[in-house]
């Protein structure tokens, strides 16, 4: 793109004054402005703009709002959790699966200077999140005589920190060639008048798309056509900041390949109205996600029953299965796909060229949210309701709700049931808490069967903390 070209093309949506530094920027500070103007959709926020800034947007009103019907959580014993079992696993040793994981965020809030995934959350090895999922890939690997490759979204300000992080580690032990990463498409930010604004005199203020951006991204940067090549059909989306997930559950995926599945979705049941999840419900006969920051325009997803318990209790632990046809589609319609905006303090250059840092919200940054593609998913999508424990303890801080500390509590509670399960004493604290450190690497054992067969022979130590590594040595 050149001057010319891109002073025509701002100046045709009112947005000339994005160039008004331009005299006073070097060579390369010209090249970078350029080229960040060149990847703007500008129809696109000219839209946003008109839609939800010149225009204040009306909520949607729905009719009738109805609990989304849920698949309880699966169980051994059930008949149709067997044949869900043997339908996954059937799609993972046949090569049908890929992993898709959604880690473009920063540390900053676990007071971490890197990306969220390096964090070292293991409480004894310092076993970083991107270690645990890897480990998690190589034991299904093993189990399955299978290769999951594994589609890695990162943001501009984590890209080459996170491919540095996994050079440095060997890729976990999985072969480079199955992981890729790939970013999501930025959106510029725009003040109160709809205009852009600059976080540098050579630079835009952008932010990313949301992670509703996976499905462009997905296309765009190859990742269908990569999948499509290996022969695989079904993405598993998982979000990097739960430790305990299950990258690709056989129930999971089961479920969806059974049901001729296009999207679908893991749920838990909320503990409280205001639990800072979304909420899976019925719209109007319509499948929707209501994120939690919107649920006062719906008050009625606040009711609890008699018990006191919530009566829309399908909260979203981010956790989907996407079809890559499904995919494929709602690209080609995504101008349909909703935006959320959200008024933001963002730090600007002024005319006189000088940074300002607000003390209230002064713009609006745009995004999408992954789970409103359920809205057009031409099967009912299915909602598979799981526990917490050992499956979503999400770090969102260090300390209280969604912590670093509350993952080290769920750990230790969680495998002491599984070292107890070899006849191991575990101490225990006066409200029956696991009273020591414990972590057991995932590529040693998934599930507590699976560590039962393989533990036996390892001699505990009767006191202390307890680390198992990956070949089952103690830490």
């Amino acid at each position: 793109m050149t001057y010319q070209d891109a002073s025509t093309r701002l100046a045709a949506y009112g947005q000339g004054h994005v160039l008004q530094f331009w005299d006073s920027l070097s060579t390369e500070q010209r090249e970078l402005l350029l080229a960040q103007i060149e990847t703007i959709e500008l129809d696109l926020m000219q839209r946003l703009a008109q839609d939800w800034i010149h225009n204040e947007p009306e909520a949607e009103h729905f009719s009738k709002i109805e609990p989304v019907p849920t698949i309880p959580q699966a169980e051994a014993s059930r008949a149709d959790a067997r044949e869900a079992w043997t339908a996954g696993e059937e799609a993972l040793r046949a090569g049908r699966v890929g992993l898709l994981l959604v880690a473009g965020g920063q540390g900053t809030r676990l007071g971490f200077d890197g990306p969220k995934g390096a964090y070292p959350v293991g409480p004894l090895s310092k076993r970083s999140l991107f270690a645990f999922h890897a480990e998690k890939i190589n034991n299904l690997q093993r189990r399955y005589g299978c290769t999951l490759p594994w589609y890695i979204m990162v943001s501009d300000a984590n890209e080459q920190a996170t491919r540095d992080f996994f050079r440095e580690h060997n890729y976990f032990g999985l072969r480079d060639r199955d992981v890729t990463f790939f970013t999501q498409r930025m959106v510029p930010c725009m003040d109160d008048n709809g205009k852009f604004m600059l976080e540098e005199r050579h630079s835009l203020a952008m932010n990313p798309n949301g992670h509703g951006g996976t499905i462009p991204a997905i296309i765009e940067k190859g990742i269908a056509r990569d999948a499509r090549e290996r022969g695989v059909d079904t993405l598993s989306y998982f979000q990097v900041d739960n430790w305990a997930l299950k990258v690709a559950d056989p129930f999971f995926i089961g479920y969806h390949v059974l049901r001729g599945g296009e999207m679908s979705s893991k749920i838990h049941r909320k503990t409280e109205p205001r639990e800072s999840v979304g909420v899976h419900c019925i719209c109007d006969g319509q499948y929707r996600t209501i994120e939690y920051s919107e649920l006062d325009i719906y008050p009625q997803l606040l009711e609890t029953n008699a018990e006191g318990k919530p009566i829309y209790y399908a909260g979203n632990p981010a956790v989907h299965i996407l079809a890559v046809p499904f995919v494929e589609r709602v690209y080609a319609n995504f101008r349909e796909f909703p935006w959320h905006r959200a008024h933001k303090k963002i730090p600007f250059i002024n005319e006189s060229g000088d940074l300002v840092k607000p003390d209230k919200p002064n713009g609006y940054k745009f995004e999408t949210f992954v789970f409103d593609a359920l809205r057009f998913a031409h099967h009912d999508p299915i909602a598979l309701e799981i526990g917490r424990v050992g499956e979503y303890t999400p770090i969102k801080q260090f300390s209280g709700d969604n912590s670093v500390e509350e993952a080290w509590r769920a750990m230790r509670d969680y495998w002491a049931g599984w070292l107890e399960a070899v006849g191991h004493t575990v101490k225990r604290d006066a409200d029956g808490n696991a009273a020591i450190k414990i972590e057991i690497s995932p590529q040693f054992a998934l599930t507590q069967e699976e560590f039962v067969e393989k533990a036996r022979g390892i001699k505990l130590p009767e006191d202390g903390d307890i680390c198992i590594q990956p070949d089952g040595a103690l830490l």
